[in-house]
């Protein structure tokens, strides 16, 4: 097939889709926005947006994740191409969803009161434009998966943790509770945690000892092949 063969076929209009999480620790959340403009303005939907001509898809969706939050060299991945016909009421438009991962305590305030964004609970997401209900669901479950094999999850948490901050963090993901016994020496034995000489006290007088995660001995044992929960 020659170049000029090209110009036979329908021209395509291709997106992004962003689905951010975040964690208050107490909940995993979602941050969306309410549309500003048709089709379907007023609605709730998420972070969006067409790939320029020069741009690879993952620098649009990069580009779209520092709009929205102002955050750059997060976690991203993409997840999956939606390409049903009719999905975008708007036109012909196919759309590569992305999830990313951040603190919520490092979004700008500013921004998402510019972008009439929202952080909502997993288990209180409102009714979404086009197909975004199904991308935020899909994302859920590839996150409930990768957490599984890759500590990606402490791109949720502050830099320094307590153990039960952890654990309720991986209770949010999974939405169920775990044994706080077994999950304190799972963690531990993996030797991937540095324990600090620091307590938080708000949640008790005794206070729990702050933890870092310590990514080079995490990559050493990687290596190696481990189930991380």
């Amino acid at each position: 097939m020659s170049i000029i063969q090209y110009k036979s076929y329908d021209r395509l209009l291709v997106a992004v889709d962003c689905i951010i999480f975040g964690f208050d620790g107490t909940e995993l959340k979602a941050l969306m926005i309410k549309r500003g403009f048709d089709p379907e303005m007023g609605k709730w939907s998420l972070m969006g947006g067409f790939v320029n001509q020069m741009e690879s898809v993952d620098d649009a969706a990069s580009r779209v994740l520092n709009q929205l939050t102002g955050l750059s060299s997060i976690y991203m991945e993409q997840l999956h191409c939606f390409g049903d016909v009719k999905r975008d009421p708007g036109g012909r438009v196919v759309s590569v969803a992305y999830f990313a991962l951040i603190k919520i305590d490092d979004y700008n305030e500013a921004l998402m009161q510019e972008h009439n964004a929202k952080w909502f609970p997993l288990k209180k997401i409102p009714a979404m434009v086009f197909d975004h209900k199904q991308m935020m669901r899909l994302a859920q479950e590839r996150l409930q998966q990768k957490v599984a094999q890759h500590p990606i999850g402490f791109a949720l948490l502050p830099d320094k943790f307590t153990l039960q901050q952890l654990q309720g963090l991986y209770e949010a993901i999974y939405e169920r509770q775990m044994d706080k016994r077994n999950f304190t020496r799972k963690i531990l034995a993996f030797n991937i945690l540095n324990k600090l000489n620091e307590k938080e006290k708000e949640s008790s007088k005794k206070g729990a000892f702050y933890y870092v995660f310590d990514k080079k001995k995490y990559e050493r044992m990687d290596k190696e092949g481990l189930k991380f929960l």
